[in-house]
């Protein structure tokens, strides 16, 4: 069993990744966070535990149940090692929710101004645009994302390298005090291997860091062993883990 990371910045981080990615509809309940967002992304589309529960564990999760099937979303929750969730995630096995996609939250420490940049910063439409080219976006998922970039209320970046005039890699950083969090970090496939991720990650850090973050944050997927090999590069830890339970 992974051991819950109890820790203030793990906390923190946490917070400001549910800020950083904001769903168009959430309410509390119980101290659970139900997010909603158009079935965009399983992070704004699921249940977030965040305190202790009063309530029985079975009937706040038919609760969800009943919430997401009312939104026509299927039922997912997102559960942490931030806190101990055995329970809860037996439970939901017991339902035959699947778990999917199991991912670590990585954070390193900030210092220094950095190097000269060597990516552009562009506008969000110019970003989305490229982001949606690099990664095939169909339209209306596209749309869905524009909105979640829109309702994001703190400061951010949209970085991109063009490469024959062509989308070759793109990521958004995403400030809040003292963390900056990377996220959309995409390259495209016919240019992996020639450094252009790094390059696109380093310059978000440093404009991170030139904006007084102390801290930044990225989720990678468990089984990424290419994006875990570069952020590991780039002096980032592992500092928890989070896995989705989604009912079939």
């Amino acid at each position: 069993m992974i051991q819950p990371a109890e820790t203030p910045l793990a906390h923190r981080v946490e917070e400001a990744s549910l800020n950083a990615w904001p769903a168009l509809q959430q309410h509390l309940f119980d101290g659970w966070l139900l997010r909603f967002n158009r079935g965009f992304t399983k992070r704004a589309n699921s249940v977030v535990p965040l305190h202790p529960s009063t309530l029985p564990l079975v009937e706040k999760v038919r609760y969800c149940e009943a919430e997401y099937a009312r939104a026509r979303l299927r039922t997912v929750f997102r559960l942490t090692t931030l806190a101990d969730h055995a329970e809860l995630d037996a439970l939901l096995e017991a339902r035959s929710y699947q778990r999917l996609e199991q991912a670590q939250v990585l954070c390193r420490p900030l210092g220094g101004a950095g190097c000269a940049p060597r990516v552009a910063f562009v506008a969000k439409q110019a970003w989305l645009t490229a982001y949606a080219a690099l990664t095939g976006m169909p339209q209306t998922a596209a749309r869905l994302h524009e909105l979640v970039l829109s309702n994001i209320s703190q400061p951010c970046a949209f970085a991109l390298i063009l490469h024959d005039d062509k989308p070759a890699a793109c990521g958004l950083a995403v400030l809040e005090h003292e963390l900056v969090g990377l996220f959309d970090v995409i390259i495209e496939p016919t240019l992996r291997g020639r450094g252009l991720g790094r390059q696109v990650v380093e310059d978000l850090l440093a404009w991170g860091s030139a904006r007084g973050a102390r801290h930044a944050y990225l989720q990678v997927v468990t089984d990424n062993s290419p994006a875990s090999a570069l952020y590991a590069s780039l002096g980032f830890t592992g500092l928890y883990t989070y896995w989705y339970r989604a009912s079939t």
